[in-house]
């Protein structure tokens, strides 16, 4: 999806690209199933190909998308001002990594986005959890890996739309958050990748974007 609007040096960290000749090759099908227009369709499996590569192209796409979201308004994400990584005043998410967190502690929004996305990328780079040698399989826990990323980035959108939409609808963006944040919910119903009850702090947008095109999450 091109990021009209936005500069790409406000990227909160470096983007990244597909390792392998197989995830380029399905990332520039999904741009252009993409650009048709056909949200819900462009998310779907394409004919003969293996839903993990699918998940690991997207969970690339949607890791450099929340990047350039989030740096954008990271300026006005300070300590001061975003004292705990929230989503209103009914959601507060603590951080943990399982390795150097294992209980989880509270942080500011934008210390919690930054521990986030060097998890993420710590994930994408590590060979034994997404494989850039085609001849490696996916680990059979893969889709709880992806999930549980997916669950944290839609985190750092619910915080987005809960504390900087002003800043999002000052900067002209909301046109832009909106249609990517309906490609990463489509996606997520489609394969089911996070828990109703974690939506809940955006139920409204949800609705609203996907106006009930999913009867039940496939």
């Amino acid at each position: 999806m091109p990021f009209f609007g936005f500069d790409k040096n406000k990227t909160f960290k470096p983007m990244k690209g597909h390792a392998t000749i197989k995830g380029t090759a399905l990332h520039k099908f999904a741009r252009e199933t993409l650009g048709s227009g056909d949200m819900k369709a462009a998310v779907q499996l394409p004919p003969g190909e293996d839903v993990n590569e699918w998940c690991a192209v997207h969970t690339v796409d949607f890791y450099n998308e929340v990047s350039l979201l989030y740096g954008t308004v990271s300026e006005f994400c300070q300590k001061s001002t975003c004292p705990t990584m929230s989503a209103g005043p009914k959601y507060e998410y603590l951080w943990a990594d399982s390795v150097n967190v294992i209980k989880p502690i509270k942080v500011s929004a934008p210390e919690y986005c930054d521990l986030l996305m060097n998890w993420i990328e710590s994930q994408i780079n590590n060979e034994s959890l997404f494989p850039t040698n085609v001849d490696v399989p996916f680990p059979k826990n893969f889709k709880d890996i992806v999930k549980n990323i997916f669950k944290r980035l839609f985190r750092v959108y619910a915080h987005i739309y809960c504390s900087h939409f002003d800043k999002i609808i000052a900067l002209g963006a909301e046109a832009h958050l909106n249609t990517c944040f309906k490609h990463f919910i489509y996606f997520v119903l489609q394969f089911d990748l996070i828990d109703k009850k974690e939506l809940a702090p955006l139920d409204e947008v949800i609705s609203n974007l996907t106006s009930n095109s999913f009867s039940s999450s496939s």
